[in-house]
């Protein structure tokens, strides 16, 4: 019997480690609760186009344990720049039909290669999602619903500004040295 109790046991811990959730990663289409398109734009204001700009999901339990999910996705181009292309992101952890905190994160690839790394990047506000994939069969993947456009802000390193204490001491040299050379 204890034999049986502690095979339950491991097979319930085993189904509750694959627990899996799934999202449909696009920003295309009515999700935005007023009805628009939640397009990404760069600093400058226009339309994220190109594989320059990649977008990515991050997903957690709650709103302060965000983490990547999926691969990092390029931006589409022409009439659909500012829209990633639509794929399902499986959620390792949480399981279907389960509420999630979620946020889309972009940046400028060229000033980083991780949303982490970039100096240019943005993200949306967190939503919370009840995930697809749950239940038997499993629920379609789960809308962005609620998702509102973003701009990503920063700037590469600007000009190097010394403190006023360099300065301060720069000068003090600079004079010990007109002195000295005066003698």
């Amino acid at each position: 019997m204890k034999k049986l109790i502690a095979i339950a046991a491991v097979v319930v811990a085993t189904i509750a480690a694959q627990a899996q959730g799934t999202i449909n990663f696009a920003n295309r289409g009515a999700f935005a609760a007023n009805g628009a398109d939640a397009k990404v734009l760069g600093v400058s204001g226009a339309a994220l186009d190109g594989a320059g700009f990649l977008a990515q999901l991050y997903v957690g339990s709650s709103a302060s344990s965000l983490n990547a999910v999926g691969s990092p996705v390029p931006f589409r181009t022409g009439a659909a720049a500012g829209f990633v292309s639509a794929s399902t992101v499986t959620v390792a952890g949480i399981a279907g039909g389960s509420a999630a905190s979620v946020a889309m994160r972009a940046w400028d690839a060229s000033t980083g290669a991780t949303y982490d790394a970039a100096t240019v990047r943005g993200s949306s506000a967190v939503l919370s999602i009840v995930l697809g994939g749950g239940g038997n069969p499993p629920a379609v993947p789960a809308d962005l619903t609620g998702l509102a456009g973003f701009s990503l802000a920063g700037a590469g390193p600007g000009p190097v500004i010394p403190e006023p204490s360099t300065v301060a001491l720069g000068l003090l040299g600079a004079g010990a040295l007109f002195l000295r050379r005066k003698k």
